[in-house]
């Protein structure tokens, strides 16, 4: 959401839409040459990946691509990069089918943080159904609580992040 705009991408159609926040009407159409998988702003910018190591940064007006950067963690490219979230200066993405979630410096695109995930799930009740990989990142910037979840996932979590050395 970025002011009165909701943005959505398409996985392999290479469109977008964007919509009007309080009718949901479709306001317009962009399109891209990539995949779409997912979509975070960070004041100025939508940020979207697109399984790769890439971060594609857009004008959320002309919706065309102002930079982008390539992410790496000691020196090494961080591929499916999936769902985004930008929180205190910093992008979260999960990497799909992994329990990751990596923080990245979007300025330099060097991995700076790690969030281990691993046996979340189990912590819950069993799921009634199959259950898929994790794929769910979101943040409440008003009360600063931090939400993950997963394909057929049953629940969705509030966590909180404790820094370790």
């Amino acid at each position: 959401v970025v002011g009165d705009d909701v943005y959505q991408l398409t996985w392999k159609n290479g469109t977008g839409f964007v919509y009007d926040k309080e009718t949901f009407a479709e306001n317009r159409r962009f399109s891209y040459a990539t995949e779409g998988w997912g979509l975070a702003f960070d004041g100025q910018h939508l940020i979207m990946s697109d399984g790769s190591a890439t971060l594609y940064f857009l004008d959320p007006t002309t919706l065309s691509e102002v930079r982008r950067i390539d992410v790496t963690a000691a020196g090494e490219p961080v591929v499916r990069l999936n769902e985004l979230e930008y929180i205190d200066g910093r992008v979260l993405a999960n990497i799909w089918q992994t329990d990751y979630i990596v923080q990245i410096d979007p300025a330099s695109g060097v991995v700076d943080g790690v969030i281990d995930l691993t046996g979340l799930l189990s912590q819950a009740p069993p799921a009634q159904s199959a259950v898929d990989v994790l794929n769910g990142i979101a943040y409440d910037i008003a009360t600063q609580r931090l939400f993950v979840t997963g394909k057929l996932w049953p629940y969705v979590f509030e966590i909180r992040l404790i820094e370790q050395s």
